[in-house]
């Protein structure tokens, strides 16, 4: 391996490990991309908002809830060998990756096939509760209307096209936003 000028053999060899790589892949796309949608921009949309407490202090808990859910999300995106990074993000692989190149539909992906978007958005309106802040409560609706059309424009033709079959199955079992799917007539069933 050839030494960078300047730099101690080795200095770098943990770049050359697909799996550290890929955490820290997944830690910058965290930070860039959940990270400002989330806490950074909220808060800017309402710069003086500041804890109401009494029983708005339950806005924590979906806080709390909001960022367990994306943690878990993420861990089992890394798990699959990729980052949520969405495939139009491609210019960006070096810096936040790529998807992994199969559907991950364990965890919480059994219940929705967005969690972690729902998890974004039960943190945005989590910060609306405990700043009781209407500002931020209309930011989370723009944002689940974003999401809403990244979802149904962009990422499920996408998935249609690149996975096939086995996501067609996916989107037949289990529910875009959460919940149960009983509610849809499956094939085979009756009713």
């Amino acid at each position: 391996m050839p030494t960078r000028i300047g730099v101690s053999p080795g200095a770098f060899d943990w770049w050359d490990n697909p799996v550290e790589v890929l955490w820290i892949r997944g830690l910058i796309f965290t930070v860039l991309v959940p990270g400002v949608v989330g806490f950074l921009l909220p808060s800017m949309v309402d710069p003086g908002a500041h804890c109401a407490g009494g029983n708005w202090d339950a806005g924590w808990i979906a806080i709390a809830a909001g960022t367990l859910v994306y943690l878990w999300c993420l861990l089992l995106f890394l798990a699959a060998g990729g980052t949520p990074a969405v495939f139009f993000t491609r210019p960006l692989r070096f810096l936040i990756g790529e998807p992994p190149e199969g559907l991950v539909h364990g965890g919480l992906y059994r219940f929705s096939r967005n969690p972690m978007y729902m998890g974004v958005l039960t943190a945005i309106f989590g910060q609306a509760i405990l700043f009781a802040s209407p500002r931020i409560a209309v930011y989370g609706c723009v944002v689940f209307a974003c999401f809403y059309l990244i979802v149904v424009l962009v990422e499920e033709p996408h998935l249609r096209a690149t996975r096939g079959r086995p996501y067609e199955e996916y989107c037949r079992t289990v529910p875009r936003w959460i919940g149960v799917q009983s509610w849809r007539r499956r094939p085979g069933s009756a009713g």
